[in-house]
């Protein structure tokens, strides 16, 4: 009988959030990852799962489509019944997200109101619909940003629905206590991914001058995450709890 514990990763098929899965399946945890559109990249972190000997299965979830969120939960718990023969899992790692870089004066609506959906409002109704299936003695861990803490112009909007996650992560932590539910906050600093269109990556100039702000003289990677996110689902972590925890090398510190 398979007794690992159970972890869902929104956003797990690429990036951060793949490197998340892949670290909480060394741990011994069994993985559910969920994708937007990226069902093939899913899949390829499905397998790597099972290589490191551990279950995992791939969900497709939009963040910025609300109303599509009951289908989903139906779809876990489907899952954790087909799959797992259980009706809970035990952790929940928000991370699913997208970046953009655009000055305060051109900000629109529409871009507002899906990074509103997507970084805050979604993951407070999700979480909301998955709580039931959580298991005692569980955890939450949210994802933020370094730019909560000191200011990367552009990111107005991204930043401030990070500060509005860090704010609900110790009212999670409080009001979820009773049911053994840790939550805590993840907050990297500049990371080489894909992420916002590979802005690090993509651009030598701005890798040189963020790795100038760190004392370690460089960005982060995506395995410089994942290790901590996981590390916050294991019972070792079992005294942390409504904590920002920043990932971020010392950047400006």
């Amino acid at each position: 009988m398979n007794n690992s514990k159970i972890a869902l990763v929104t956003g797990g098929s690429r990036g951060l959030g793949r490197d998340m899965a892949l670290s909480l399946a060394r741990k011994g945890m069994d993985v559910i990852v969920t994708y937007r559109s990226q069902q093939q990249e899913a899949e390829e972190v499905v397998n790597a799962i099972q290589e490191i000997g551990q279950k995992a299965v791939a969900l497709p979830l939009d963040m910025n489509n609300l109303a599509s969120y009951d289908t989903f939960v139906e779809a876990v718990s489907e899952q954790l019944s087909s799959q797992w023969n259980v009706t809970g899992f035990d952790f929940l790692v928000n991370n699913a997200g997208m970046g953009g870089t655009v000055p305060f004066v051109d900000v629109t609506e529409a871009f507002f109101d899906e990074f509103l959906n997507v970084h805050y409002k979604g993951i407070f109704f999700l979480t909301q619909k998955l709580l039931p299936y959580m298991n005692e003695g569980g955890g939450i861990v949210n994802i933020s940003t370094g730019t909560t803490r000191f200011v990367n112009p552009g990111y107005s909007v991204y930043a401030s629905m990070k500060g509005a996650m860090e704010v609900l992560t110790r009212y999670w932590a409080k009001e979820l206590g009773a049911k053994g539910i840790r939550c805590n906050i993840v907050a990297p600093g500049p990371v080489e991914t894909d992420f916002n269109n590979a802005a690090i990556r993509s651009n030598p100039q701005l890798k040189e001058r963020l790795a100038s702000l760190s004392p370690l003289n460089r960005v982060g990677n995506a395995d410089d995450i994942g290790g901590v996110v996981a590390f916050l689902c294991t019972d070792e972590a079992r005294w942390i709890n409504a904590q920002r925890i920043e990932v971020s090398g010392g950047i400006n510190a």
